[in-house]
């Protein structure tokens, strides 16, 4: 740098952003749609690891109109004949299969009808042991130890970036693991690996929200991470029937580091801005947060080619760095740490350090 170096401005813009997820939907049962005034609607309790004896309740409350009298016949094997009759009522099962109940709604004129499909164990069937397994790299972007534990953490480093490169979009794809699940008998096996990738939706509809079936297998890859935090969970259902959950949280860190850029001196005494701008999932109603953003800047404390004027401190390099979230609201700023400010512990004594 040949001119004076006066007080500059390095602006970096955390942009914030909500990650979608589109999950995978699925048909819980099958309705009668030939009137559009009467719908047969109904849930039942447990719903799922029922055991051969175990005491069902069946809710038929939802269905529709309300506020209409309405008669309900339940037929809990789907045979032609009714077992019961009552908005409300209980059941239990003698024989392990699976089983179709119907549940029949009319108001005198028109009828409909909802079919759903519960499996009944043995009594003595074992749940399974679902592990939705982890991951952590031997070192971070810097080369220090990384943390482990019960959770998967990736990085995505970008350690070499072009000043002509600032806006960072960078993705990643995560590996998920549930190969340690048990079936929970030794004669039993797993049937199904369900990855739910959004726990506060409920996209198949059977009023639990964490054993949507987003992603299936016993190991499978999730595409295009963003950098953040996700809420996972994994659902294993075994041979028998029955199904437990674990939940897990991804976390995608990222580190970018820009290297010998330059920023032109000005006599003006107005600070020269550059941006930057990054995508982090920031999701509340999932459960997401940024646990961690740090920008740090490095950089000579006087410009060896500027001739200072006597009394001024012209060549004293000044540049503050200041954050703003997705909605332009200021997140922070060094400006008050001041000349002397320096803040971090990697500098020498050519060098100003902020962070």
């Amino acid at each position: 740098m040949g001119s004076p170096f006066l007080p500059v401005l390095m602006k970096p813009f955390l942009l914030a952003m909500v990650f979608v997820l589109a999950s995978l939907s699925g048909c819980i049962g099958e309705e009668d749609t030939s009137t559009t005034d009467i719908e047969a609607i109904f849930d039942f309790s447990p719903s799922t690891n029922i055991r051969i004896g175990d005491t069902i309740e069946f809710d038929g409350s939802a269905s529709l109109p309300t506020g209409v009298s309405l008669t309900y016949k339940w037929d809990f094997d789907n045979d032609g004949s009714y077992d019961e009759t009552g908005r409300e009522t209980t059941w239990s099962y003698a024989e392990a299969k699976k089983y179709e109940v119907k549940l029949t709604v009319s108001d005198g004129t028109t009828s409909s009808h909802q079919v759903r499909t519960l499996t009944v164990a043995s009594a003595d069937a074992k749940s399974p042991e679902p592990d939705a397994g982890s991951y952590s790299p031997m070192t971070n972007c810097e080369g220090d130890s990384a943390s482990s534990g019960n959770f998967y953490l990736y990085y995505i480093c970008e350690m070499d970036k072009s000043l002509s490169s600032k806006s960072i979009m960078a993705t990643v794809n995560v590996e998920l693991d549930g190969s340690l699940s048990e079936s929970g008998d030794n004669n039993d096996y797993i049937s199904s690996w369900d990855w739910d990738l959004d726990l506060q939706r409920d996209s198949d509809g059977d009023g639990d929200s964490k054993n949507d079936a987003d992603l299936s297998g016993e190991k499978v890859e999730w595409r295009d991470l963003a950098p953040g935090e996700y809420k996972i969970a994994l659902t294993v259902t075994n041979g028998a029937g029955l199904s437990e959950t674990d939940e897990t949280v991804v976390y995608v860190n990222y580190a970018g580091k820009w290297k010998d850029f330059s920023i032109a001196g000005n006599t003006s005494n107005n600070a020269v801005e550059i941006e930057f701008d990054y995508m982090v999932v920031n999701n509340l109603e999932n459960g997401n947060t940024i646990r961690k953003g740090i920008a740090e800047l490095v950089y000579p404390k006087q410009d060896g080619d500027c001739t200072d004027i006597p009394g001024t401190n012209n060549c004293r390099a000044i540049l503050n760095l200041y954050s703003y979230n997705s909605s332009g609201d200021e997140a922070k700023n060094t400006s008050s740490l001041g000349p002397d400010q320096r803040s971090a512990g990697d500098c020498d004594s050519d060098n100003d350090c902020i962070i």
